[in-house]
């Protein structure tokens, strides 16, 4: 009998990804295009295009990461910052498109549960995991469950009245602001010139990756008093590219800013599974719906 598969999706918000994955975590066939962002239904039409490119034989049920607040009580995804997602049952209308199974989850507490189950997060009951890419998003494992909830640390506010959010986003002063890869871009072309972006700073080692790092420890600092996690990892492509310039820095903040001992205990590691960790935790919650 040929081992059950499901297709995990991750949307982010310059590209999607989506995959054939099995029991065990493995990913077989991939398809990779960019995000649409005319229309919400633009979107999910697009969305469903790019699922059927992948072989359905097998495949028993769909799991969507996606960069929304969830309410799971109702079905509603219900808002996303940098694509045009509001108020919408996305589960129930990508299941009318493709007739199987969905469920869906925010994409960066998928990819915290990737990482939990297979990645840097394991041995570990409670943890936190950034993703430091667009934005910030952030996921919560606790006591060995998944934190299912808006789970929006990106938007944690780390400095009063500070630097503005991106895309729909209102608020100052978020972790998205001073943390991202998009925000490390901003810097970069204030230091560096018009056409530098954050790759620059990364591989000049420049030392205002000390200051993004600071602001990345308080956040932590508050999250550890907030969760207890003992673990946190670091993920996104420019929190992986940048994660040895980030973490010294951090690790300094977090020892002020956490209570003892959860501080001088805490593990800060950097993310294992690389660009599927959100497909494979998006295709972990279908077989747990399953």
């Amino acid at each position: 009998m040929d081992r059950p598969r499901v297709i995990g999706v991750d949307l982010g918000g310059t590209k999607v990804l989506a995959g054939i994955v099995d029991e065990d975590g493995a990913v077989h066939e991939t398809v990779e295009r960019p995000t649409v962002t005319t229309s919400q239904t633009a979107l999910l039409d697009e969305l469903a295009a790019i699922v059927r490119e992948l072989p359905q034989q097998g495949v028993s049920a769909l799991g969507f990461g996606i960069p929304s607040r969830i309410d799971h009580a109702h079905g509603l995804a219900l808002g996303a910052v940098n694509i045009p997602i509001r108020d919408v049952r996305f589960a129930d209308e990508m299941q009318q498109r493709l007739g199987l199974p969905v469920e869906m989850e925010n994409d960066a507490s998928c990819a915290a549960y990737a990482e939990f189950k297979l990645g840097a997060g394991r041995g570990a009951t409670d943890l936190i995991a950034l993703t430091l890419g667009t934005g910030v998003g952030g996921g919560v494992v606790s006591g060995g469950k998944l934190f299912r909830a808006y789970t929006e640390l990106g938007h944690m506010v780390i400095v009063e009245d500070g630097e503005p959010c991106q895309g729909a986003c209102s608020g100052r002063g978020h972790v998205e602001a001073y943390c991202s890869g998009t925000a490390a871009g901003k810097i970069a072309k204030r230091l560096l010139g018009p056409n530098a972006d954050a790759r620059d700073l990364v591989e000049q080692e420049h030392p205002v990756l000390g200051e993004i790092g600071h602001h990345l420890g308080v956040a932590i600092g508050s999250l550890v008093n907030i969760f207890g996690s003992t673990r946190v990892i670091i993920g996104g492509g420019f929190g992986i590219a940048a994660f040895d310039h980030l973490v010294p820095a951090a690790r300094l903040a977090v020892l002020r800013e956490a209570l003892a001992p959860g501080g001088q205990t805490l593990e800060i590691v950097r993310a294992e599974l690389g660009g599927r960790a959100g497909l494979i935790g998006a295709a972990l919650v279908a077989f747990e719906g399953l």
